[in-house]
């Protein structure tokens, strides 16, 4: 090991390479605090031909490597395990926009780069990139890209999986595969990035992408809407979207009890309307064309749906102070969960039209046999994706020792509506069981192969995903 630690800082320098436990401490525990590793060291490399070199180092002496980009995970898959003897490699120092292409509509940036600066670098270029998640400003984009991360945003331009054109890889020997190519259409056999997106550095360590640029939106419009239940946002949903067509950006569901945990926990936040209502939906509409009409579109659906009753009241965003205060209701659901309590955590999907089916059997299974659960849902309706977390009782909040009861009522739902335990949050170490339990066997061994051919010493994030 003294001699792998002494060929690590010859590749990235000694100040890049931490060992004391202090220099570690950040980067040996989750976002939420769950999961909590030790490591050999956190090397920090600043090029990709340094990532190469630190893999074949690490690889010829056998030892596992953590990739690890902004540590804002929710299912463990940064953290190291316990037993001291892997190698966290922290992409931080690769933080560069390697070039803006305005006439391809394309950006190729470092894994390092946090997802904020690649949209401020698109914005700058008069473009949008709009992967767009709470944790923005931290969160980096090859971490976003190992998990196919979702955000606000998939309803109209689909997951992080969709946004890449192009690829530059660090495999697990060491050497180099690079795709950096800014093409719509390649049609050259098997599309080799789709492997490494989502795969939670299982297969390889992502250093680079080519991601794809949309039209800026120059209008806005955002509106926070009272329901009576589920039902209604689904009928919601496809009204809005019959008469907005594609510029409905995004469509999100948030409980009562989920505002009622950022107004609790989150300075600043202000209930928008003056009546509680059981549930609301966060709609935006956004249109690159200057001084787009959208405020009607709102006006026309929003009033028929007051009068069918399928909605109690509303108000739409009048600037982008009041567009601004709206979201950060529904971005900080995440934070105010996180100062209460660890909760145990579901990132469901299921067919947009069985989402009332889901939230109401889960509902009752779930109030039946843990009496004054409290359940905090919210999420991107539009694409079916729920956030679906459970705490105790206020008086006894933790459920972390029921887990494994509340996941199996959770889960067995999902799985008989046609649905999935992971819409965009991944597997890591929280679900890697479940996996193999909601997947068919055939599936799983797929996989297996899949990961044995491009990492047959499994040195790659041992432990998550699979």
């Amino acid at each position: 090991m003294n001699d792998l630690l002494a060929a690590l800082s010859s590749i990235v320098g000694e100040a890049n390479v931490l060992r004391s436990t202090e220099q570690c401490a950040p980067y040996l525990n989750d976002w939420r605090g769950r999961y909590h590793g030790r490591c050999l060291a956190v090397v920090k490399p600043a090029s990709t031909a340094q990532v190469a070199a630190v893999v074949k180092a690490c690889a010829a002496a056998s030892v596992p490597i953590v990739p690890q980009g902004g540590n804002t995970g929710h299912c463990g898959g940064a953290t190291p395990d316990a037993s001291g003897a892997e190698v966290v490699v922290a992409l931080g120092r690769m933080n560069h926009i390697r070039e803006v292409d305005v006439g391809n509509s394309t950006i190729t940036v470092e894994a390092g780069c946090t997802l904020a600066a690649v949209q401020d670098a698109a914005e700058a270029a008069g473009r949008l990139f709009p992967l767009s998640l709470a944790a923005e400003g931290s969160c980096q984009i090859g971490g976003n890209l190992s998990t196919n991360a979702g955000g606000v945003h998939v309803l109209r331009y689909g997951t992080a999986r969709e946004l890449v054109l192009g690829l530059e890889v660090v495999l697990a020997d060491g050497e180099v595969w690079s795709s950096l190519r800014g093409l719509r259409k390649d049609n050259t056999g098997y599309d080799l990035k789709q492997l490494f997106l989502g795969a939670e550095g299982t297969l390889g360590l992502i250093t680079a992408a080519v991601l794809k640029l949309f039209p800026a939106p120059r209008s806005r419009s955002l509106a926070w809407v009272a329901l009576p239940d589920p039902v209604a946002a689904v009928q919601l949903l496809g009204d809005i979207r019959a008469a907005a067509g594609e510029r409905l950006s995004a469509f999100e569901l948030i409980s009562r009890q989920t505002l009622e945990l950022v107004l609790a926990h989150c300075e600043g936040a202000r209930d928008p309307l003056d009546q509680p209502s059981p549930w609301y939906a966060l709609i935006e509409l956004a249109d690159s064309a200057e001084g787009a009409e959208l405020g009607p579109i709102f006006e026309n659906v929003l009033g028929a749906a007051i009068e069918m009753e399928l909605a109690s009241d509303a108000v739409i965003a009048l600037s982008a102070s009041q567009i601004e205060a709206l979201w950060a209701l529904r971005e900080n659901a995440a934070e105010a969960q996180k100062r209460e309590g660890v909760s145990i955590k579901h990132d469901i999907s299921v067919p947009v039209s069985r989402i009332p089916d889901f939230l109401e059997r889960a509902g009752e299974a779930l109030a039946a046999a843990f009496p004054g659960i409290r359940i905090i849902a919210f999420g991107h309706v539009g694409d079916g994706n729920l956030h679906y977390n459970c705490f105790g009782p206020v008086e006894a909040p933790s459920l972390i020792e029921q887990s494994e009861k509340v996941n199996r009522i959770v889960y067995d739902i999902v799985a008989a509506l046609d649905g999935s335990i992971s819409a965009e949050h991944g597997i890591g170490q929280l679900k890697r069981d479940e996996l193999v339990r909601y997947k068919s066997p055939l599936e799983i061994e797929l996989m297996r192969r899949i990961k044995k051919a491009f990492d047959p010493a499994g040195l790659m994030n041992p432990g998550k995903l699979l």
